[in-house]
């Protein structure tokens, strides 16, 4: 099978872009068996909503992970709870809205998507080693596409080599600037650090430069603003044996917006 999935969606422009390029990424690396983006930044730039999720499903995405921004817009929460398509990490305490593990479904494939996220420089919640040991357990034999958010390159390393020949696919997401460092692990799962972002890079990280510099200059609050310049598509095409579940290849992929008219 063949899986996409596009890295942080900042905004509309991020939006924007993943829905056009789509078919030029069908055309070009596909056709795909399933495709997952992470959209935790996708509505303003800061969390979700069910309009912006129903949007970005309409494109033709088959379900979406997130990290700490989900919690951002609270009118998400109940959305949670009702569509397993959205997933929130999976290692946030008990009692908090939504699920962090989906198995989703076409013809005969079947693909187990984890969405994790990690404690290095991020919120204290619970171990997502410990966590992913019990989801594993409980998935049995089903493929397994991970989406782990996390701050530190060191904690994604180490917890993609855990995970190594367990896990179909292991991507990182949150930092926003694609690393060089796609590869099959030796126990054959796919890895990157982190697959980057979906939006302006004439920015910082998605948002505008003369928003973000005030903070910089004087430590108070800013209110930053989703760019809109130079917009592109981060993502990953990872190629995966259906019946052994070991990652075949794992390619990284950019789609400039100027590219696509």
């Amino acid at each position: 099978m063949k899986v996409l999935f596009i890295g942080d969606m900042v905004g509309k422009p991020g939006r924007s872009i993943t829905g056009q390029a789509l078919p030029y990424l069908r055309e070009h690396h596909g056709p795909f068996d399933f495709v997952i983006a992470n959209g935790e930044n996708a509505a303003a730039g800061r969390g979700l909503t069910a309009k912006v999720a129903e949007e970005l499903f309409s494109t033709g995405i088959d379900c979406l992970t997130s990290g700490n921004h989900i919690w951002d817009k609270k009118e998400i929460y109940p959305i949670l709870d009702q569509e397993p398509r959205i997933l929130r990490p999976a290692n946030y305490p008990p009692g908090c809205p939504g699920q962090g593990v989906s198995v989703i479904k076409k013809g005969s494939l079947s693909l187990g998507v984890v969405s994790l996220q990690g404690r290095v420089f991020m919120p204290d919640i619970d171990c997502p080693f410990r966590c992913i040991d019990g989801i594993l357990a409980e998935l049995g034999d089903v493929p397994v596409f991970i989406d782990f958010h996390a701050e530190a390159t060191s904690e994604k390393r180490v917890l993609g080599a855990y995970l190594d020949g367990r896990v179909s696919a292991f991507v990182g997401t949150h930092t926003h600037v694609q690393t060089a460092d796609e590869e099959v692990l030796p126990g054959g799962t796919a890895y990157i650090s982190d697959v980057g972002m979906t939006g302006s890079f004439a920015s910082a990280i998605g948002m505008k430069l003369e928003s973000v510099l005030p903070k910089f200059l004087t430590g108070l609050p800013s209110k930053f603003e989703v760019a809109e310049e130079d917009v592109r598509l981060n993502g990953v095409v990872v190629h995966i044996d259906d019946e052994s579940g070991i990652a075949l290849d794992i390619k990284r992929v950019v789609v400039k917006e100027a590219e696509l008219w």
